[in-house]
């Protein structure tokens, strides 16, 4: 069986957002009002310059970011194994109904189109949905496992 080696590919901020959006999977960390962290499993997307994430305003999330904006997500391979990526920087929350635009392009982005987008619009209101956005301000590579680089050549 042929080897897999770890790999770490240093991309821009645009290489990074384009990495995003065809997975979907990742786990945004806040911070609790100790200071010690929240973490949550997370459907993403990304917009022009952020990467986003649906969720209702009363989750704690949310509450957790309007206190402290930071945020950091680990954006995931849909198979869980395989590239996967660290993104942090401040996140806003979108309240509806501001946030409805945004709501639709995420979900067209993760699941594409609705059959019936007047009723994904009633169920947003219902549900009080909001839109994280998290701007990119640090990142780190695009990385995978595997076995260390220097075994290549053995």
């Amino acid at each position: 069986m042929a080897r897999t080696y770890a790999s770490a590919d240093r991309v821009g901020r645009d290489e990074l957002l384009d990495f995003v959006r065809p997975r979907h999977r990742g786990t945004l960390v806040t911070r609790r009002r100790d200071g010690s962290p929240q973490m949550s499993p997370v459907a993403v997307a990304a917009d022009d310059s952020a990467v986003v994430i649906s969720s209702r305003e009363t989750a704690i999330k949310v509450k957790n970011l309007q206190r402290d904006n930071r945020a950091s997500l680990c954006l995931l391979n849909d198979r869980f194994f395989g590239a996967w990526a660290q993104v942090e920087g401040p996140a806003e929350v979108v309240t509806l109904p501001a946030a409805m635009d945004a709501l639709v392009a995420y979900y067209r982005q993760i699941s594409g189109e609705h059959p019936d987008w007047d009723e994904y619009r009633d169920a947003m209101r219902q549900q009080n949905k909001s839109l994280i956005r998290v701007t990119v301000e640090q990142w780190g590579p695009v990385a995978t496992g595997g076995f260390p680089p220097e075994l290549a050549d053995v």
